[in-house]
Protein backbone atom coordinates (compact mmCIF):
# COMPACT_ATOMS: atom_id res chain seq x y z
CA UNK A 1 0.00 0.00 0.00
CA UNK A 2 1.68 3.46 -0.91
CA UNK A 3 2.03 6.06 1.88
CA UNK A 4 -0.29 8.83 2.12
CA UNK A 5 -4.46 9.15 1.53
CA UNK A 6 -5.80 6.92 -1.40
CA UNK A 7 -8.15 9.58 -2.29
CA UNK A 8 -11.29 7.15 -2.68
CA UNK A 9 -13.08 10.22 -2.41
CA UNK A 10 -12.20 13.26 -4.71
CA UNK A 11 -14.25 16.29 -4.14
CA UNK A 12 -15.78 17.43 -7.40
CA UNK A 13 -13.79 20.27 -9.38
CA UNK A 14 -10.58 19.76 -7.55
CA UNK A 15 -7.41 21.44 -8.47
CA UNK A 16 -4.92 21.44 -5.74
CA UNK A 17 -1.19 22.17 -5.57
CA UNK A 18 0.97 21.11 -3.17
CA UNK A 19 4.63 22.53 -3.02
CA UNK A 20 6.62 19.91 -2.31
CA UNK A 21 10.30 22.12 -2.73
CA UNK A 22 10.25 25.52 -2.59
CA UNK A 23 14.48 26.07 -2.51
CA UNK A 24 16.42 26.58 -5.18
CA UNK A 25 19.95 24.80 -5.88
CA UNK A 26 20.56 24.04 -2.34
CA UNK A 27 18.01 22.50 0.46
CA UNK A 28 18.07 24.15 3.58
CA UNK A 29 16.22 22.20 6.89
CA UNK A 30 13.07 24.13 6.08
CA UNK A 31 13.19 23.79 2.43
CA UNK A 32 13.71 20.95 0.23
CA UNK A 33 14.67 20.96 -3.60
CA UNK A 34 11.61 21.67 -6.44
CA UNK A 35 9.08 19.60 -6.79
CA UNK A 36 5.13 20.35 -7.27
CA UNK A 37 1.98 18.19 -7.23
CA UNK A 38 -1.17 18.92 -8.79
CA UNK A 39 -4.28 16.94 -7.92
CA UNK A 40 -6.83 17.67 -10.43
CA UNK A 41 -9.76 15.73 -9.84
CA UNK A 42 -8.59 11.68 -9.81
CA UNK A 43 -5.11 12.50 -11.87
CA UNK A 44 -1.97 13.55 -10.33
CA UNK A 45 1.03 14.96 -11.50
CA UNK A 46 3.77 16.16 -10.57
CA UNK A 47 6.01 19.26 -12.04
CA UNK A 48 9.76 18.39 -11.59
CA UNK A 49 11.24 15.90 -9.01
CA UNK A 50 13.58 17.61 -7.52
CA UNK A 51 15.94 14.86 -4.71
CA UNK A 52 13.51 13.61 -1.60
CA UNK A 53 10.62 14.44 -3.60
CA UNK A 54 8.96 11.19 -2.50
CA UNK A 55 9.50 11.95 1.38
CA UNK A 56 8.03 15.05 0.87
CA UNK A 57 4.66 13.05 -0.97
CA UNK A 58 4.52 11.38 2.12
CA UNK A 59 5.07 14.18 5.01
CA UNK A 60 2.23 16.48 3.18
CA UNK A 61 -0.29 13.82 2.30
CA UNK A 62 -0.11 14.01 -1.54
CA UNK A 63 -0.49 10.70 -2.46
CA UNK A 64 1.69 8.46 -4.52
CA UNK A 65 -1.00 7.69 -7.26
CA UNK A 66 1.01 9.69 -9.80
CA UNK A 67 -0.08 9.38 -13.41
CA UNK A 68 3.07 11.36 -15.09
CA UNK A 69 5.87 13.51 -14.18
CA UNK A 70 6.27 17.06 -16.16
CA UNK A 71 10.36 18.28 -16.04
CA UNK A 72 10.85 21.84 -16.62
CA UNK A 73 14.80 21.17 -17.20
CA UNK A 74 17.40 18.90 -16.49
CA UNK A 75 19.65 20.22 -13.88
CA UNK A 76 19.95 17.93 -10.81
CA UNK A 77 17.77 19.86 -8.46
CA UNK A 78 14.86 19.27 -10.59
CA UNK A 79 14.83 15.41 -11.85
CA UNK A 80 17.12 13.64 -9.24
CA UNK A 81 14.12 12.77 -6.94
CA UNK A 82 12.30 10.42 -9.93
CA UNK A 83 15.07 7.93 -9.96
CA UNK A 84 14.36 6.73 -6.32
CA UNK A 85 11.00 7.67 -6.33
CA UNK A 86 9.92 5.35 -9.71
CA UNK A 87 11.79 2.30 -8.19
CA UNK A 88 10.27 2.78 -4.88
CA UNK A 89 6.73 2.31 -6.94
CA UNK A 90 8.68 -1.07 -8.33
CA UNK A 91 8.73 -2.17 -4.78
CA UNK A 92 5.45 -1.47 -4.16
CA UNK A 93 4.52 -3.54 -7.56
CA UNK A 94 2.87 -0.97 -9.23
CA UNK A 95 0.93 -1.92 -12.24
CA UNK A 96 -0.38 1.55 -13.90
CA UNK A 97 1.80 3.10 -16.99
CA UNK A 98 3.77 5.75 -15.85
CA UNK A 99 4.71 9.12 -18.34
CA UNK A 100 7.60 11.32 -18.01
CA UNK A 101 7.21 13.87 -20.32
CA UNK A 102 10.25 16.90 -20.55
CA UNK A 103 12.37 18.77 -23.27
CA UNK A 104 15.46 17.46 -24.89
CA UNK A 105 17.59 15.40 -23.82
CA UNK A 106 14.76 13.54 -21.87
CA UNK A 107 14.53 10.46 -23.50
CA UNK A 108 18.64 10.14 -23.24
CA UNK A 109 19.44 10.90 -19.77
CA UNK A 110 16.37 9.46 -18.21
CA UNK A 111 16.81 6.03 -19.95
CA UNK A 112 20.37 6.41 -18.78
CA UNK A 113 19.16 7.15 -15.48
CA UNK A 114 17.07 4.21 -15.09
CA UNK A 115 17.23 1.55 -16.93
CA UNK A 116 20.66 0.42 -16.15
CA UNK A 117 22.06 -2.51 -15.19
CA UNK A 118 19.40 -5.56 -14.66
CA UNK A 119 16.50 -3.83 -12.91
CA UNK A 120 12.83 -3.96 -14.04
CA UNK A 121 10.44 -1.90 -13.04
CA UNK A 122 6.97 -3.62 -12.30
CA UNK A 123 5.34 -1.48 -14.54
CA UNK A 124 5.96 0.37 -17.94
CA UNK A 125 7.55 3.75 -17.61
CA UNK A 126 7.12 5.97 -20.91
CA UNK A 127 9.25 8.66 -21.70
CA UNK A 128 8.44 11.76 -23.75
CA UNK A 129 10.57 14.34 -25.23
CA UNK A 130 8.08 17.52 -25.61
CA UNK A 131 9.09 20.87 -27.40
CA UNK A 132 6.73 23.71 -26.52
CA UNK A 133 3.33 24.24 -27.94
CA UNK A 134 3.10 20.23 -27.67
CA UNK A 135 0.25 19.68 -25.88
CA UNK A 136 -0.17 16.60 -23.58
CA UNK A 137 -3.95 15.64 -23.39
CA UNK A 138 -5.15 14.52 -20.07
CA UNK A 139 -8.53 13.65 -18.88
CA UNK A 140 -10.34 17.20 -19.25
CA UNK A 141 -7.18 19.37 -19.31
CA UNK A 142 -3.75 19.64 -20.81
CA UNK A 143 -0.76 20.12 -20.35
CA UNK A 144 0.69 22.79 -22.35
CA UNK A 145 4.71 22.86 -22.35
CA UNK A 146 5.91 26.83 -23.28
CA UNK A 147 9.75 27.79 -23.83
CA UNK A 148 11.24 29.53 -21.02
CA UNK A 149 15.12 30.84 -20.70
CA UNK A 150 17.24 29.23 -18.66
CA UNK A 151 20.93 28.08 -18.76
CA UNK A 152 19.59 24.87 -20.30
CA UNK A 153 16.72 23.67 -22.69
CA UNK A 154 13.77 24.06 -20.78
CA UNK A 155 10.23 24.29 -20.55
CA UNK A 156 7.35 25.63 -18.42
CA UNK A 157 3.77 23.90 -17.96
CA UNK A 158 0.67 25.23 -18.21
CA UNK A 159 -2.42 23.41 -17.03
CA UNK A 160 -5.30 24.69 -19.15
CA UNK A 161 -8.79 23.22 -18.67
CA UNK A 162 -11.27 21.99 -20.74
CA UNK A 163 -14.10 25.04 -21.08
CA UNK A 164 -17.52 23.40 -18.70
CA UNK A 165 -20.04 23.45 -19.98
CA UNK A 166 -23.15 26.37 -19.38
CA UNK A 167 -25.85 26.19 -16.80
CA UNK A 168 -28.78 23.91 -18.14
CA UNK A 169 -32.35 25.79 -17.36
CA UNK A 170 -34.84 23.21 -16.72
CA UNK A 171 -37.54 25.52 -16.24
CA UNK A 172 -37.09 27.42 -19.31
CA UNK A 173 -36.88 24.32 -20.72
CA UNK A 174 -39.99 23.18 -19.30
CA UNK A 175 -41.80 26.37 -20.38
CA UNK A 176 -40.88 25.72 -23.77
CA UNK A 177 -42.95 22.34 -23.57
CA UNK A 178 -39.82 19.75 -23.78
CA UNK A 179 -40.28 17.16 -21.82
CA UNK A 180 -37.92 15.77 -18.91
CA UNK A 181 -35.67 12.92 -20.77
CA UNK A 182 -33.37 12.17 -23.58
CA UNK A 183 -34.32 16.11 -25.10
CA UNK A 184 -33.16 17.33 -21.75
CA UNK A 185 -29.32 15.43 -22.18
CA UNK A 186 -29.05 16.69 -25.97
CA UNK A 187 -29.33 19.93 -24.97
CA UNK A 188 -27.12 19.81 -21.98
CA UNK A 189 -24.42 18.59 -24.92
CA UNK A 190 -25.24 21.37 -27.27
CA UNK A 191 -27.56 19.76 -29.88
CA UNK A 192 -31.18 21.32 -31.26
CA UNK A 193 -34.07 18.83 -30.83
CA UNK A 194 -36.96 18.79 -32.66
CA UNK A 195 -40.44 18.79 -30.92
CA UNK A 196 -43.28 16.62 -31.70
CA UNK A 197 -45.24 19.67 -33.17
CA UNK A 198 -42.36 20.51 -35.23
CA UNK A 199 -40.56 23.29 -33.37
CA UNK A 200 -36.71 23.28 -32.72
CA UNK A 201 -35.53 24.03 -29.53
CA UNK A 202 -31.40 25.74 -29.92
CA UNK A 203 -29.16 24.74 -26.97
CA UNK A 204 -28.42 28.82 -26.36
CA UNK A 205 -32.16 29.04 -25.26
CA UNK A 206 -32.44 26.71 -22.33
CA UNK A 207 -28.12 26.57 -21.92
CA UNK A 208 -26.00 29.52 -20.57
CA UNK A 209 -22.36 30.15 -22.61
CA UNK A 210 -20.03 27.61 -21.52
CA UNK A 211 -17.59 28.91 -18.46
CA UNK A 212 -13.51 28.90 -18.96
CA UNK A 213 -11.85 26.16 -17.33
CA UNK A 214 -8.94 26.83 -15.03
CA UNK A 215 -5.15 27.42 -16.15
CA UNK A 216 -1.97 26.96 -13.53
CA UNK A 217 1.30 27.96 -14.83
CA UNK A 218 4.72 26.77 -13.57
CA UNK A 219 7.62 28.55 -15.33
CA UNK A 220 10.19 26.12 -13.90
CA UNK A 221 13.33 28.37 -13.99
CA UNK A 222 13.86 30.95 -16.07
CA UNK A 223 14.46 34.67 -16.50
CA UNK A 224 11.32 37.06 -16.69
CA UNK A 225 10.70 36.29 -20.67
CA UNK A 226 7.59 37.57 -23.25
CA UNK A 227 6.90 33.88 -23.59
CA UNK A 228 5.67 33.03 -19.69
CA UNK A 229 3.72 36.24 -20.06
CA UNK A 230 1.90 34.44 -23.01
CA UNK A 231 1.48 31.27 -21.91
CA UNK A 232 0.00 32.95 -18.10
CA UNK A 233 -2.35 35.42 -19.73
CA UNK A 234 -5.32 35.23 -17.51
CA UNK A 235 -4.22 32.38 -15.10
CA UNK A 236 -6.04 31.84 -12.00
CA UNK A 237 -2.15 30.88 -10.55
CA UNK A 238 1.43 31.64 -11.51
CA UNK A 239 4.33 29.82 -9.80
CA UNK A 240 7.33 31.94 -10.96
CA UNK A 241 10.81 31.22 -10.06
CA UNK A 242 12.23 33.85 -7.65
CA UNK A 243 15.58 33.00 -6.64
CA UNK A 244 16.86 36.15 -5.92
CA UNK A 245 16.10 39.83 -5.01
CA UNK A 246 17.02 43.07 -6.58
CA UNK A 247 20.37 43.42 -5.10
CA UNK A 248 21.45 40.33 -7.15
CA UNK A 249 19.35 41.50 -9.97
CA UNK A 250 23.16 41.20 -11.78
CA UNK A 251 23.78 37.61 -10.87
CA UNK A 252 19.66 36.77 -12.11
CA UNK A 253 20.50 38.01 -15.23
CA UNK A 254 23.72 35.86 -15.47
CA UNK A 255 21.93 32.61 -14.54
CA UNK A 256 18.77 33.38 -16.15
CA UNK A 257 17.13 33.47 -12.65
CA UNK A 258 14.03 35.61 -11.72
CA UNK A 259 14.11 38.49 -9.45
CA UNK A 260 10.73 38.96 -7.79
CA UNK A 261 10.33 42.29 -9.26
CA UNK A 262 10.83 40.79 -12.48
CA UNK A 263 8.23 37.49 -11.20
CA UNK A 264 5.44 40.47 -10.30
CA UNK A 265 6.26 41.98 -13.70
CA UNK A 266 5.39 39.15 -15.30
CA UNK A 267 2.25 38.48 -13.28
CA UNK A 268 1.39 42.27 -14.00
CA UNK A 269 1.87 42.04 -17.90
CA UNK A 270 0.08 38.60 -17.96
CA UNK A 271 -2.98 39.80 -15.88
CA UNK A 272 -2.96 36.47 -13.81
CA UNK A 273 -5.31 36.14 -10.76
CA UNK A 274 -2.27 35.09 -8.15
CA UNK A 275 1.04 35.33 -8.07
CA UNK A 276 3.06 32.74 -6.03
CA UNK A 277 6.77 33.22 -5.52
CA UNK A 278 9.39 29.84 -5.59
CA UNK A 279 12.36 28.87 -6.11
CA UNK A 280 14.52 31.02 -3.01
CA UNK A 281 17.99 31.64 -2.94
CA UNK A 282 19.21 30.21 0.45
CA UNK A 283 19.91 33.98 1.42
CA UNK A 284 16.16 34.03 1.65
CA UNK A 285 14.80 30.75 3.39
CA UNK A 286 13.80 32.53 6.55
CA UNK A 287 13.99 36.16 5.31
CA UNK A 288 11.95 36.79 2.22
CA UNK A 289 10.55 39.77 3.39
CA UNK A 290 12.45 42.19 0.93
CA UNK A 291 11.35 39.81 -1.45
CA UNK A 292 7.61 40.51 -1.07
CA UNK A 293 8.37 44.47 -0.54
CA UNK A 294 10.46 44.26 -3.89
CA UNK A 295 7.28 42.85 -5.64
CA UNK A 296 4.27 44.89 -4.38
CA UNK A 297 6.52 47.93 -5.92
CA UNK A 298 4.78 46.19 -9.41
CA UNK A 299 1.85 43.83 -8.23
CA UNK A 300 -0.84 44.37 -5.97
CA UNK A 301 -2.44 41.41 -7.09
CA UNK A 302 -3.22 37.89 -4.12
CA UNK A 303 0.84 36.60 -3.58
CA UNK A 304 2.52 34.09 -1.76
CA UNK A 305 5.95 32.96 -1.29
CA UNK A 306 5.48 29.37 -0.90
CA UNK A 307 7.15 27.37 1.50
CA UNK A 308 7.45 23.31 2.10
CA UNK A 309 3.88 22.08 2.24
CA UNK A 310 1.94 24.77 1.53
CA UNK A 311 -1.22 23.82 -0.48
CA UNK A 312 -3.47 25.87 -2.60
CA UNK A 313 -6.83 25.52 -3.80
CA UNK A 314 -8.19 26.77 -7.29
CA UNK A 315 -11.38 27.73 -7.19
CA UNK A 316 -13.78 26.90 -9.70
CA UNK A 317 -14.71 30.68 -11.80
CA UNK A 318 -17.43 32.04 -10.67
Amino acid sequence: MPPGPRFDYIPAGMLRLTFLGTSAAQPTIRRNLTGHAVRRERELFLVDCGEGTQRQLIQFGAGFDVAAIFFTHFHADHYLGAIGFLRTLSMQNRAEPLDLYGPRPAKRLLETMLFTGAERFSYEVRIHEVRAGEAVRRDGCAMVPFPTEHRTPSLGWALREDARPGRFHPDKAEALGIPKGPLFGALQRGEPVTLPDGRTVRPEEVVEPARRGRALVITGDTRPCAATVEAARGADVLVHDCTFGDGEAERAEETLHSTARGAAQVAHDAGVVRLVLTHLSTRYDRAWEPLVEQAREVWQGPLDVAHDGMVLEVPLPA
